[in-house]
């Protein structure tokens, strides 16, 4: 017991400096952010050696979400929803269908897997500008048709001013809520044949329930507290979208691939003799047992897509609203407005929708590990 209570206490000692590096220059920061958000650091004595300082609360986050003069704000925090959910079905979907190209060891294969992964050697600055170029109204992607006869195409990547999916601001809270439900509910289904019961009691129930109460009573949820605004994704964010994809789909089959290199053979001969198929191997067998891999993609591509600042800045510059992004929208706020209390209350919305990424993630990895 003796020994045991000494090692702990050597465990301790050597992990107490980053404890407290930690502690101090993350958490630390993090706490000072917060507290900066509350405040009115701004206007024209932001910079001065002694600048008056006031606690206001949260009017900063209330200013953001329902003030007049942050539409902007807004736009760029849906087109951030945006550029999340293309990123990942684009960056997953891609990358897993040249994962199970590769996994099947056509000719080549060594050359190929080094070819799909170089765009992740480059920087997000390298590739925003040759995607610039390649972007362009009238030349790049746009003048590919002319090469077989036909007419350039005049969509403007990086510059329209079209928007789809159009939605108003003030009925953001039933949208979220309803979303929720389709969230529980598909999570339900698939987990349907697993567990019936659980999935019935645990999410497609309140999913079904979520979603009725929304559609019965949703004249009755709170309004944001603004004119109607209408938000929706705007066409000039598909360029984006596109070279985002491009860069880190090489990236997610590097790990499917690793994964698939990593399942046992016998098991994927002993599927083919039971009559499996190529298709049914990788839809019933291999892509079920690398859940994990799909996780850490999701996290990581999602923690990606929320930091899209070099690539929006080198495509499109910082003050293209159509393609704006919160990060960018932070950048402009804090060092060009010198508006340092709005700043900080644009990176703790950044933080939040960051952590509603990882914080499931971890209690799920934290519940498997005390179950085993």
């Amino acid at each position: 017991m003796r020994e045991v209570s000494r090692d702990r206490i050597k465990a301790f000692l050597t992990l107490l400096p980053s404890i407290v590096l930690i502690g101090i220059f993350v958490y630390g920061f993090i706490g000072n952010t917060i507290w900066i958000s509350l405040t009115d650091w701004g206007g024209v004595g932001a910079l001065a050696e002694d600048p008056q300082i006031s606690y206001i609360g949260f009017q900063n986050y209330v200013d953001l979400f329902t003030g007049f003069l942050e539409g902007r704000f807004r736009q760029d925090l849906v087109n951030a929803v945006y550029y999340s959910v293309l990123l990942l079905a684009g960056a997953v979907g891609l990358g897993m269908f040249i994962a199970i190209l590769l996994d099947r060891k056509p000719m080549g294969e060594d050359f190929l897997r080094t070819i799909f992964l170089y765009p992740m050697s480059l920087s997000f600055i390298v590739s925003g500008t040759i995607w610039r170029w390649l972007l362009a109204p009238q030349g790049g992607v746009n003048i590919l048709p002319t090469y077989a006869g036909m007419e350039p195409l005049s969509f403007q990547w990086l510059a329209s001013k079209e928007s789809v999916l159009l939605f108003n601001w003030q009925n953001l809270l039933g949208i979220i809520l309803y979303i929720a439900a389709f969230i529980l509910i598909i999570v339900g289904l698939l987990g349907l044949k697993r567990d019936p019961n659980r999935a019935m009691k645990r999410w497609i129930l309140p999913g079904v329930i979520i979603g009725a109460i929304v559609w019965l009573f949703g004249d009755l949820l709170p309004q944001a507290m603004i004119m109607e605004e209408m938000h929706g994704l705007n066409l000039a964010t598909l360029g984006i979208i596109l070279a985002t994809v491009w860069q880190y789909s090489g990236y997610t089959m590097a790990l499917y691939l690793a994964g698939f290199n990593g399942i046992s053979q016998d098991l994927r001969h002993a599927a083919m003799l039971d009559g499996a198929s190529e298709w049914d191997y990788y839809r019933r067998i291999a892509i079920p047992m690398l859940k994990p891999i799909t996780i850490s993609a999701v996290i990581i591509l999602s923690h990606i897509s929320l930091k899209m600042f070099d690539l929006i800045f080198a495509m499109t510059g910082p003050d293209n609203a159509e393609t704006g992004h919160p990060a960018l929208n932070m950048y402009l706020t804090t060092f060009r407005a010198n508006d340092f209390a709005k700043g900080a209350a644009i990176a703790i919305v950044l933080f939040m929708v960051a952590a509603m990424f990882i914080i499931p993630y971890l209690i799920s990895s934290y519940r498997q590990q005390k179950g085993e």
